[in-house]
């Protein structure tokens, strides 16, 4: 275990799978790539205390070794949040389908396919990258390197809550690509009332695809929240309680 601890940045974190109930509404909350589930825990903590009963999953290949998650596929990802959604179904009236970066592609991804669920919450949903061409030359690059070692940032408010690897296993790349590929042309099938959150300092997402996003998506209800001091973990970043607040009064208005 200690072996295993050491392959993460803050090991020291709680980043594993957790389901908390409470009332009638559900909110399922997935982290993003590389990340653990310690990246959506204190928004979590946060609905959980509001009353909502709320999950969130560790993605395989995840909270364990970068080699580990290159062994995984995005139908993997895709699956281990259907599995908790649907535990989520069976406890709840409603669920309300969200995350972070990937995460927030997976439940653009899982709203497409589940037009029963009540809302989608995606805070910063990674369906473009500022460097997509990385996730481009990911299988090529794969051939002749297990990983690549991510670029030294300036300190964030987001570091002290964000645990998971300090590499892009590069396989898993290719895998993150290829689930953007699938999830753009589903976005026509999310009908949902949709909550987009982007931190305007966000280096990792594409500034347009919020804009993008609402732009694809038949919903009704859509709203994008810019947070001027947060980067790409906007719930976890400088405005991690007005992120919370905003999504809280969403939530109050689509119930």
């Amino acid at each position: 275990m200690n072996h295993l601890k050491s392959s993460l940045v803050n090991p020291h974190l709680d980043g594993g799978a957790f389901f908390w109930e409470a009332g009638p509404r559900g909110v399922l909350l997935i982290h993003g790539f590389t990340a653990t589930a310690a990246e959506v825990r204190p928004l979590a903590q946060i609905l959980h205390q509001q009353g909502y009963t709320v999950a969130g999953p560790l993605l395989p290949g995840h909270g364990v070794t970068p080699e580990d998650c290159n062994r995984y596929g995005w139908r993997d990802w895709v699956n281990a949040a259907e599995t908790v959604y649907q535990r989520l179904a069976r406890v709840c009236r409603q669920v309300v389908i969200g995350g972070e970066s990937l995460g927030g592609m997976l439940g653009l991804y899982l709203a497409a396919q589940h037009p029963e669920a009540a809302a989608v919450l995606a805070y910063a949903p990674a369906l473009r990258l500022r460097r997509q061409w990385f996730l481009w030359a990911a299988p090529v690059l794969s051939l002749f390197f297990a990983s690549y070692s991510k670029s030294a940032h300036p300190p964030y408010a987001a570091d002290a809550f964000w645990q998971g690897y300090p590499v892009f296993p590069l396989r898993a790349a290719a895998q993150f690509a290829a689930l953007q590929r699938r999830t753009w042309p589903r976005l026509s099938a999310v009908r949902q009332p949709l909550l987009i959150a982007q931190g305007r300092l966000d280096a990792t997402v594409d500034e347009r695809t919020p804009e993008w996003v609402a732009g694809r998506v038949s919903s009704t209800v859509k709203e994008i929240h810019w947070f001027e001091r947060s980067t790409h973990c906007v719930a976890i970043d400088a405005e991690q309680q007005e992120v919370a607040q905003v999504t809280l009064q969403f939530l109050e208005r689509v119930g």
